[in-house]
């Protein structure tokens, strides 16, 4: 049995998160909500500022967007641009002259609290020099400092109010929090990403002095540079609080296993995004328990990093999940995914989705779903598929008739359903399942990973049979090229081999007949064979020509002789001699003739 501790563990979760979610094809779509404030009651409070000259009535205020969005509210209202910078500059003088907070303090606080500021000028409304009328109101009205504090930091006002110290109005009572916010703003985090961070773990500034920074110094132990740390703990602040660090570790570790460097994650990680170090590692886990080796899963991830990044595995889980209710058992799962070792990648899985959603929307019972998706997995997420509707129409619109069919013979599907006309490696199998086979030996001979998409790929651009392309290979070593070498010039350009030996020959004879180079000097440049003979022949006899004329270099690179245009060779390797375009034309007309 190959159930092990993690999958019994997350097998529970993979069903609850499947739940209503394979029937659709897009897993990824979020819908947004946003809180529309009504402003048409709060425009009749500036009346004063609505008297001013004309001249001014158009300037607005732009808020800083970063801030806005952080808040998902719509921002506050408009208020003409020259108030706003006033009552800005009245704020920023007080914190940082009369308060005496440090400048960088002061300033991002005073440009960053729109909502704070808006509700000062509504107090001095009816003063046209607002900058004085504030500096007035501050030295008779105190102000509750931590307000527009946390709303700098990117907070709304419902969400910094359970932040608010009880008894404290001014941020210099509170010294522990500054020097943990200072400990965070010198280690570089954003000041923007602070507040997410307060709202998702507000012990953080509650350390004593110097534990922050040396929580932070720790990560950097682990093998990860400052910038990993920074996005890290930007997206999970728990882990500042010892909260998921064994999970945490434990991916790191992981990763490292399979090849990844420490920092690897980073590139992937987004300040604005959640993650579960728990899943991650589960997830890396359950791949490994399924049947993926570390070579073949450190592939998967880098290719299709989605799966552990979006929703921390749960695009696995969701999988998985929807695997087993359509009746498929654990082991057959697994079976699964050892015969499909690419069935996660990002364009196979999500054409998987659409052939369920498709065999759904048809009426295909749970049974004969499971039946077709695991004898046919590699072709159905390999291909587009067409929209049920389009299916239909061969059938009149009755489901019940499509959905006979397919039960009787599941191969009919292809022919109905799948966009591609060009014909799959399994098709073509199926057709005439030696020529398959032969080839697809010629390809493990030569390095070709089994079962990978490189092969597939391979399988569907070579032309002949099995023994006609392996005599093709053979023909260019004999010549003279080193195995390894061949083999990767037909993976750089496998057309190479859809060419019958002689003409292979015949190339090779032209690189040494008229230029005088050795075979290995197509190494670099495989696509010279994929040339006709004409472009050949033209081009390497004119540039022969004009070395003996001693107008061009002794040892130009076969491809700067044929992948130039023909204006471009006309221009550098004919044109450049007197008697350049009579030769160029006597041997258009010698070849025409011959």
């Amino acid at each position: 049995m190959l159930v092990r501790r993690t999958g019994r563990r997350v097998f529970s979760e993979m069903i609850s998160l499947s739940d209503n979610r394979f029937l659709s094809p897009d897993l990824t779509e979020k819908n947004h909500s946003f809180l529309h404030i009504p402003l048409a009651h709060k425009l009749a409070r500036i009346h004063q500022f609505h008297a001013l000259k004309p001249t001014l009535k158009g300037l607005e205020f732009p808020i800083n967007k970063a801030v806005v969005r952080s808040r998902k509210y719509v921002s506050v209202e408009r208020t003409p641009r020259f108030a706003v910078t006033d009552a800005q500059a009245a704020l920023f003088d007080y914190l940082h002259c009369t308060r005496g907070y440090g400048f960088l303090d002061a300033e991002h606080i005073s440009k960053n609290s729109p909502q704070f500021l808006q509700e000062l000028i509504t107090r001095v409304e009816r003063d046209q020099d607002v900058s004085r009328a504030l500096l007035k109101f501050f030295r008779y009205h105190p102000i509750n400092e931590f307000e527009p504090f946390f709303e700098s930091l990117g907070l709304r006002q419902t969400e910094y109010t359970p932040l608010l110290p009880r008894g404290l109005i001014f941020l210099s009572d509170d010294q522990v929090l500054l020097d943990n916010y200072h400990a965070l703003c010198n280690y570089g985090i954003p000041r923007i990403n602070i507040g997410r961070m307060c709202k998702e773990a507000d012990e953080i500034l509650r350390f004593e002095h110097g534990v922050l920074d040396m929580k932070l110094r720790t990560f950097e132990q682990l093998g990860l540079c400052r910038s990993t740390v920074i996005k890290l703990v930007s997206c999970s602040p728990v882990l500042l609080l010892g909260n998921d660090n064994n999970a945490f570790i434990g991916t790191i570790e992981k990763l490292k296993a399979l090849g990844f460097e420490e920092d690897w994650i980073g590139g992937y990680l987004s300040s604005k995004n959640k993650y579960n170090w728990n899943r991650f590692l589960d997830t890396m886990c359950f791949l490994s328990e399924v049947g993926y080796g570390d070579a073949q899963l450190g592939v998967l991830l880098s290719e299709n990093t989605y799966l552990l990044v979006e929703g921390s595995g749960k695009q696995v889980y969701v999988f998985v999940g929807a695997l087993l209710k359509l009746g498929l058992n654990m082991n057959e799962v697994y079976a699964l995914f050892l015969k499909n070792p690419q069935m996660l990648s990002r364009k196979r899985a999500k054409n998987f989705w659409k052939v369920l959603h498709f065999l759904f929307e048809i009426g295909m019972e749970p049974e004969n779903i499971s039946l077709i998706l695991s004898k046919h997995m590699k072709l159905l997420g390999s291909q587009s598929l067409k929209g049920p509707k389009t299916v239909l129409r061969i059938f009149d619109g009755d489901k019940y008739t499509l959905c006979q069919t397919l039960r009787e013979d599941p191969s009919t599907f292809f022919n109905y359903a799948l966009k591609s006309k060009i014909p799959s490696a399994e098709q073509v199998s199926a057709r005439n399942p030696n020529n398959y086979f032969e080839k697809k030996d010629f390809l493990l001979r030569i390095g070709y990973a089994e079962n990978s998409d490189e092969m597939v790929k391979a399988l569907k651009r070579f032309r002949g049979r099995g023994d006609q392309l392996q005599e093709r290979f053979d023909c260019l070593v004999q010549a003279g090229l080193d195995f390894n070498a061949v083999s990767s010039m037909v993976k750089q350009a496998p057309t190479l081999l859809n060419q019958t030996k002689d003409v292979l020959e015949k190339k090779i004879n032209c690189l040494k007949n008229y230029l005088g180079y050795p075979v290995d000097s197509i190494v670099t440049f495989p696509s010279y064979l994929c040339y006709d003979m004409e472009r050949i022949i033209m081009r390497f006899s004119m540039y022969a020509w004009l070395r003996e004329k001693g107008a061009a270099k002794p040892t130009l690179s076969v491809g700067t002789l044929l992948a130039s245009s023909e204006a471009r060779f006309v221009k550098y390797f004919v044109i450049v001699h007197p008697e350049g375009p009579c030769m160029w034309e006597n041997l258009k007309k010698s070849l025409a003739s011959s």
